[in-house]
């Protein structure tokens, strides 16, 4: 998937574990962790903002776009 989660990197700059994140947003660490892993199909933008707001950051901290051979050609 061309879209890349960089919840661990702002995780570690924030000195956070992902218990603590999922607390503070109100998610269960098992979603959160699928999202972190880069497995889900969709986040909701309340999610994101709850994400953004609890680690002080933009959702580009968050989420980039890479591309693939496919999107490339």
């Amino acid at each position: 998937m061309p879209i890349t989660v960089d919840i661990d990197v702002m995780l570690a700059k924030r000195k956070m574990s992902v218990g603590e994140l999922a607390d503070r947003v109100g998610i269960t660490p098992a979603n959160l962790a699928v999202l972190k892993n880069g497995r889900a199909k969709a986040v909701r933008f309340t999610t994101l903002a709850a994400l953004c707001e609890v680690l002080e950051c933009q959702p580009g901290d968050l989420l980039r776009w890479e591309a693939t051979d496919a999107a490339e050609g």
